[in-house]
């Protein structure tokens, strides 16, 4: 499947990608995709015992003050027209642009805030071994603008639990930041990639995605 994607779009990757770049001169936390990929820790994922409830959220939010849980901060940081904020923090208008798909949205209830590795997916690459503290840390985070992404319902659904072995967003301007992005998260939490993951984010850094910018950070201790 996924090869069968980057023989359809790969010509229009490099031109349309928005984290693509023409220079080569790049800071010290902002690396290629193909060097991120190199630095990402192949490993046999562990599926066993995971539960939701393992990750509290949504909880308080970076700013305890603003009566805004993390998932309508999100929503407010990630509006291209931000939104009207009432009593307990209710959401009205605002414009929103949807990660996965490129919808855009005016309705705030129409938008489902997504973990871009998803809260299983980070339970069997080494969130099983972290404490219930540090998965809220995970599920809460928005320290780093990929960990938490606004997007459509139907493109959630869409993606499900899904790694990009098995699905990616379709669309060409879109599919070259997702991947940079789920790379960048999984190396921001120490998070592993199990072999088939990792095979497939090798056809994006060997064709299309070569030239992706992926931002590398630290969570919070």
């Amino acid at each position: 499947m996924i090869k069968n994607l980057l023989r359809g779009l790969a010509p229009l990757a490099l031109i349309l990608s928005p984290l693509a770049v023409p220079s080569p001169a790049l800071s010290a936390n902002v690396i290629l995709f193909p060097d991120a990929l190199a630095e990402l820790t192949e490993a046999t994922e562990d599926p066993d015992g995971y539960k939701a409830s393992a990750f509290r959220h949504w909880n308080q939010g970076i700013d305890p003050a603003d009566g805004c849980d993390t998932r309508a901060e999100v929503l407010i940081a990630e509006a291209a027209d931000a939104p009207k904020t009432g009593a307990g923090c209710a959401l009205t208008g605002g414009k929103w642009t949807s990660a996965y798909d490129g919808q855009g949205v005016t309705d705030p209830a129409a938008l489902r805030v997504d973990h871009l590795v998803g809260l299983e997916e980070a339970w069997q690459s080494g969130a099983s071994g972290w404490t219930a503290a540090r998965r809220e840390q995970y599920a809460n985070d928005q320290g780093a603008a990929a960990t938490l992404v606004a997007v459509t319902a139907r493109s959630q659904k869409e993606k499900a639990g899904r790694d990009p072995a098995e699905w990616v967003p379709s669309d060409a301007t879109r599919y070259c930041r997702y991947v940079g992005e789920w790379v960048s998260t999984k190396l921001r939490w120490g998070l592993s990639a199990d072999k088939d993951e990792v095979e497939a984010l090798k056809l994006f850094a060997d064709g299309p995605c070569e030239e992706t910018v992926v931002i590398r950070s630290k969570a919070p201790r």
